[in-house]
């Protein structure tokens, strides 16, 4: 069933089991092994995910109605700002690449580690450190910062909150950021298995190859732009205050330079996953694999192109609005390829309804009214009027939680037998499944309604004609905790309680399918030499 010439590994002691110089959790923190990395981030970031969530359902208790309910709205601005630093900055963009990513490129590509693994452990470091400082935050003397994820000056520079601390935690998570996508740029060119050209990748790392770029690439400026916040309101100097002769759009332009290009960090690493899992349970050969690859390096490089779009009402000029408008619509022919192609991939396919795939088609159907609503947003007569109105932000959670988180339960549930040699408990993961699918919607399409008729963002209280949307968002989003919380108890008990996987439970025919679960120390006992494409279904495994 597999594809791929390898010894066989069935002697070696998994990861878990072989020794180190370390005992304890010292043989964890300490440790340059690629998958005990993976798992450090895994955990590490979805407790930073529990905390985000918190801020956020305790956001939309205080909305439920028009007026005060129990909190202030400073209290509420801090909520805000701390719920999208954490899920942007500690969530959303190193979500796959540096948890699944970490874990699984070089079982992809058939080497024993990445190309820098100190490099790799330092990078957690720096992103485990980032993310106490932005909660550290919370308690400071002189308040946590109310200025939103974005930290738009001027108000940025003119807040009496601790926005340096916060910004100075985004600069640190920046350096692991780049520090990631540097190791991976560098072990996909370098470390590939004899035999695995360019064109027998999995899919998963050509979205790992083009989000490196973007994170070697684009992460700089938002690191000298947080660093310029900085500056600016320790010493004064006047880069973005107009009131110092500054220039606040400046500020737009150069931290949207980064920040939509995130966006693809955020989402291409999914894209990877879903064209990994589609495949298995469809028992097909991926449809248009040449495509979904060469769309992988075009969505990172017309997608670095269009930050403009943030600013059609900010007074850039009406040539540059059409540009960066037009810009906006090529890039979602490579993904509208994706969508294609994964649909064509399982059509007359022998369909294997598992959970991992259950969460893939919701990632599909969600990404694609993201997709379509971000058209709607880059239009300029359309934008106009729903800028800066809730229609952005249920555009935002459908693009980012609706694809990135999405992808992020997909891809637990379909290599959970790999990483942790236990199957889940399969009707609690689909009754998880269907909470969040149908918690989400009931959170977040009410946004896009609610947008549609005038409501603005980031708004503390709203006229009563807005409650009705609010309400039924408040109810949704108590769906989708409890199935977050069903989710996340029914993985930590099959860790113990689950049955033993094999090398191959679902029948994938990539690298990491090979080996046991979980997979040895070094990963195979010889280097594989490759000869076949990776979603080979009819290959066999030879010697």
């Amino acid at each position: 069933m597999g594809n791929h010439v390898m010894a066989d590994t069935g002697a070696a002691l998994n990861f878990y089991e072989a020794k180190s110089r370390y005992s304890g959790i010292f043989a964890w923190i300490f440790s340059t092994d690629h998958k005990r990395i993976g798992l450090l981030y895994t955990m590490s970031m979805s407790v930073f995910f529990l905390i985000g969530a918190t801020f956020g359902i305790l956001m939309r208790l205080e909305l439920i109605a028009p007026g005060k309910q129990f909190i202030d709205a400073q209290t509420y601005n801090t909520f805000f700002t701390l719920h999208g630093v954490i899920m942007i900055f500690l969530f959303v963009i190193p979500g796959l690449s540096a948890s699944f990513g970490n874990f699984f490129l070089p079982l992809h590509i058939g080497a024993e580690d990445v190309a820098f693994p100190r490099l790799n452990l330092l990078s957690w470091y720096l992103f485990v450190s980032g993310g106490l400082l932005a909660l550290s935050s919370l308690f400071t003397a002189s308040g946590p910062p109310d200025t939103g994820w974005t930290f738009y000056a001027p108000y940025s520079l003119r807040s009496g909150t601790n926005v340096g601390l916060a910004t100075f935690a985004a600069f640190v998570l920046g350096f692991s950021s780049i520090l990631t996508g540097l190791n991976f740029v560098t072990t996909i060119h370098r470390m590939r298995a004899p035999g695995m050209s360019w064109f027998r990748m999995p899919l998963f790392t050509w979205s790992l190859y083009a989000t490196g770029w973007i994170q070697v690439l684009a992460t700089p400026v938002v690191g000298m732009t947080l660093l310029m916040i900085i500056v600016e309101r320790t010493f004064g100097v006047g880069v973005f205050d107009p009131a110092k002769g500054g220039d606040p759009i400046l500020f737009q332009h150069l931290f949207w330079i980064y920040s939509h290009p995130a966006v693809y960090v955020m989402i291409l690493p999914a894209m990877g996953v879903i064209s990994e899992i589609i495949p298995v349970y469809a028992r097909r050969t991926i449809f248009g694999y040449k495509f979904i690859a060469y769309s992988s390096i075009a969505i990172a490089g017309v997608g670095s192109l269009v930050w403009g779009h943030h600013l059609f009402v900010s007074g850039q000029s009406y040539t540059a609005g059409v540009i960066f408008s037009l810009l906006t619509f090529l890039v979602a022919i490579p993904s509208a390829i994706k969508v294609f192609n994964w649909v064509a991939t399982l059509y007359k396919g022998s369909i294997a309804v598992e959970t991992a795939l259950l969460w893939s088609m919701s990632f599909i159907f969600l990404f694609s009214i993201g997709g379509f609503t971000g058209l709607m947003n880059g239009a300029l007569a359309v934008d106009v009027h729903v800028h800066d109105t809730y229609f952005v932000v249920g555009h935002f959670h459908y693009v980012m939680f609706g694809g990135m988180g999405m992808a992020f339960f997909g891809a637990l549930h379909h290599w959970f037998p790999k990483m942790f040699g236990r199957m889940y408990h399969k009707k609690p993961a689909n009754l998880g499944w269907l909470l969040v699918f149908v918690g989400f919607n009931l959170l977040y399409f009410p946004m896009l309604v609610l947008g549609w008729m005038g409501m603005p963002r980031r708004y503390y209280d709203y006229l009563p004609e807005y409650q009705p949307g609010h309400v039924v968002s408040t109810i949704g989003s108590w769906v989708l905790v409890l199935g977050i919380v069903i989710v996340f108890v029914n993985l930590l008990r099959s860790l113990r309680t689950g049955e033993k996987a094999g090398r191959d439970p679902w029948g994938g025919t990539t690298l990491e399918w090979t080996v046991s679960s979980p997979p040895p120390k070094e990963n195979f006992e010889q280097i594989p030499h490759v000869d076949r494409g990776p979603y080979d279904f009819e290959g066999v495994l030879s010697k």
